[in-house]
């Protein structure tokens, strides 16, 4: 089975290595690398051109932003199962892709996997900040803003094409509202696996402090609507609490 990675960055020169680093050295050897850069400014691409000779895709060109990049990448995809992985972020081990080949192999009607992500300090990677753990998530929490981590989330390609591509008129929730569409909208299979797949650092648009929480939350509300799913603003506020113990949390 083989798995495409798509990595989408622009202006990654700090961290776009560690990304690529981590792909490379996955041991499962079905691995279809996608590279989508925004066309940045920095020596982004001079980095990404060292591995040129071990990427399947690279394409570099301006976007409507990281769902426009996201898009181009799925599209680009040959892969049965396919999982994105951003230029902060880095896979937790060398196993992350063959633990969820295992968990898609003899399933052929599981249409998606996922596993935990942490969080770690930008500037200690060592150093976990938060683990985003997947373990009690059930589809109908997702009214309540409740997602799967979706750096850890890997989809059969053909999900894609059957409920369509990331909106482009989301600034930080096109991937919420992506879950929606697949598990509430499209009643599609899921399973989780326990173990931390990606590591990620602080600072990213989704985590950029109370701005960014405002905006994601108000999207959340605005993906149901659009979904013809009920939710309201004080529903998925309720989850900030729960939200709060994850900070206290720390991957056994």
């Amino acid at each position: 089975m083989k798995v495409s990675i798509i990595t989408v960055c622009y202006n990654s020169e700090k961290t776009i290595r560690d990304t690529i680093e981590s792909v490379l050295s996955q041991d499962y050897q079905d691995i279809e690398y996608i590279i989508i850069d925004g066309a940045s400014s920095d020596g982004t691409m001079a980095i990404v051109n060292e591995y040129r000779e071990r990427v399947a895709t690279i394409i570099s060109e301006p976007d409507k932003g990281i769902y426009d990049a996201m898009n181009k990448g799925v599209r680009a995809a040959t892969g049965e199962v396919v999982g994105i992985l951003n230029s902060d972020d880095f896979y937790e081990s060398g196993q992350a892709v063959s633990a969820v080949a295992r968990a898609f192999h003899g399933r052929p009607a599981l249409d998606i996997v996922f596993g935990d992500v942490v969080f770690v300090h930008a500037g200690d990677l060592n150093l976990v900040r938060r683990h985003y753990g997947a373990a009690r998530f059930k589809a109908w929490k997702l009214r309540f803003g409740w997602m799967p981590p979706h750096p850890g989330t890997f989809v059969r390609r053909a999900l894609y094409w059957k409920t369509g591509w990331y909106r482009t008129d989301f600034k930080i929730a096109a991937d919420y509202e992506m879950f929606v569409r697949w598990l509430l909208v499209g009643r599609a299979s899921y399973r989780w696996i326990d173990q931390v797949l990606v590591r990620m650092r602080m600072g990213g648009v989704s985590t950029g402090g109370l701005k960014s929480s405002l905006l994601l939350n108000r999207e959340i509300v605005r993906a149901c609507k659009a979904n013809h799913i009920y939710t309201n603003l004080f529903l998925v506020m309720s989850k900030l609490p729960f939200k709060l113990l994850e900070l206290c949390r720390r991957p056994s």
